[in-house]
Order: C-alpha cells, then sequence, then structure tokens
C-alpha cells in the first residue's frame, strides 16, 4: 500500500489542531447582562404627536444597555405604570411620548416610584406630555409651546461636569428640531435645576425664550433624580455618537448605574 508523504498530511494535522483549540478571544470585553442586571425602562406612549425616530431610539438605548451592562425593556402600555413592575427598574424613560399617556392610578404609581428612589429620563418631547398634571411638570422641568423648522444651532455646553456632557465641546454645533418653552425651567422644576447646556439663539430662527434658553437639565426632585434633553426628534440623533453619549450619561446619572 502506497502511503502519503508525511509533509502531505501536516496541512489536515493543524486544521484539527486549530478546529480543536479554545475559541478566539472577543474583540471587546462587555459587561454581562446578566438576569440581575439593573433594569431600564422605555416608555413610548403618544396620544397626540407620533415620533417617526421613536424605533431609532429604543434600538440604540437597547444597544447602549447590552455594552454597558443593563437591561432594556420597551412598552407603550401603560398598565406597566404599577407598584409592582416599576419597582423593577433603576430609571424610566419617556421617550418623545406625547398627550395624556397615564390615566390617575398609573400617576400615582409613578410618583411613588420616583418618591422611593427611582429615576427618570425624558427625551425630546417628553415636556409635550401630561399637560394637566403639575407633578410631571416639575419633574420633566418645562412644557413645550412651539418650535421652528428642523435646523442647525450651536449648543453652548455651560457644565462639562456632568457625566452626560463632559465628552461634549464647549460649543456643540448640530441639527435638529429646538423647542421653546411656555416657561423657563427654573420657574417651572420642582427642585434646584442645574442647567447643562442652552441654546444660542443668534445662530438659528424661531427662538423665542425671552432670557437663557436651555435644553439640557438635570435636577434632584422628591426623592428621585430628574434628567432631560430636548434634544432627538430626528432618526439621525441616535446614530450620532455625541448625542448617544451624552443620552447614556443621562440614564447612568439618574438610575446610579
Amino acid at each position: 500500500m502506497t502511503r502519503a508523504p508525511r509533509f502531505a498530511l501536516l496541512p489536515i494535522l493543524l486544521a484539527a489542531a486549530s478546529a480543536c483549540g479554545p475559541p478566539s478571544p472577543p474583540p471587546t470585553s462587555r459587561p454581562a447582562v446578566t438576569e440581575n442586571a439593573p433594569r431600564v425602562l422605555v416608555f413610548t406612549k403618544t396620544a397626540e404627536f407620533r415620533h417617526e425616530s421613536i424605533p431609532d431610539g429604543i434600538k440604540a438605548v437597547t444597544e447602549m444597555g447590552a455594552k454597558n451592562g443593563y437591561a432594556v425593556d420597551a412598552t407603550e402600555d401603560a398598565a406597566a405604570f404599577n407598584d409592582t413592575n416599576l419597582a423593577r427598574y433603576k430609571v424610566v424613560i419617556f421617550l418623545s411620548t406625547t398627550g395624556d399617556v397615564l390615566d390617575a392610578r398609573q400617576q400615582d404609581a409613578f410618583e411613588s416610584y420616583v418618591q422611593h428612589g427611582g429615576g427618570f429620563v425624558g427625551v425630546h418631547a417628553a415636556t409635550d406630555t401630561e399637560y394637566d398634571w403639575a407633578w410631571y411638570t416639575k419633574l420633566v422641568g418645562a412644557q413645550f409651546a412651539s418650535h421652528p423648522k428642523i435646523q442647525e444651532a450651536v449648543i453652548d455646553v455651560s457644565d462639562r461636569d456632568h457625566i452626560s456632557t463632559k465628552h461634549l465641546p464647549a460649543q456643540w454645533k448640530r441639527t435638529d428640531e429646538w423647542y421653546n418653552f411656555r416657561d423657563h425651567p427654573t420657574d417651572k422644576a420642582g427642585g434646584t435645576l442645574r442647567i447643562l447646556a442652552t441654546l444660542d439663539e443668534s445662530t438659528y430662527e424661531g427662538g423665542s425664550m425671552p432670557a437663557s434658553h436651555p435644553v439640557i437639565w438635570c435636577q434632584e426632585f422628591d426623592g428621585g433624580r430628574a434628567w432631560y434633553t430636548a434634544l432627538g426628534h430626528t432618526k439621525e440623533s441616535y446614530a450620532e455618537e455625541n448625542f448617544l453619549k451624552m443620552l447614556l450619561g443621562g440614564i447612568q446619572w439618574a438610575g446610579g448605574l
């Protein structure tokens, strides 16, 4: 019987050794989202205008959770606002909610959640939500009034010590839908408002705030923490690195993550 030369068997042996060897390590290590990981609830119910960017926002927050060790649930079902369910979450995000989205019992449950240390993050149209619920207005810090067309503007990042804004340039130029508010947030918020960034109204058309024009702020309020950004109307926002880092910082600050 004719035998194959030894060197002819070498590729076969090397392939077998490679197949049986240990797997290559992942290119980067990520915090594992375990069963006991902190949880974040993204709430997207709308009773008025509905933003096309909501699915992009849910996807972005979910991906951030996977990379940073927290689990994310998304719902439009207001029945999720009960004491038992809300106790599962470190942060509740109102992602471009609009109109009257919670009934009286659900409002009571959410108030209790914050009063027991729960975190709140409001994104964009969260200020176009629950106008008749005075406690919520104090929590989110403002009520939407109007907006001009989508356009580029400059944001003055006045507080770069906060986790949500420390990565941003002092003047941050970007395109979005810029909200005017019915009153200045420092007059409506329930706690001591920490303004993180304001709009430079000289850099775009349609601003109508009488003094400064806050667009990112936070506060400790009624036992919990609340963080809000007026940014986030466009689908493109949720693929923008600076915006996503800002949003992640807001979630981490509000929930102590």
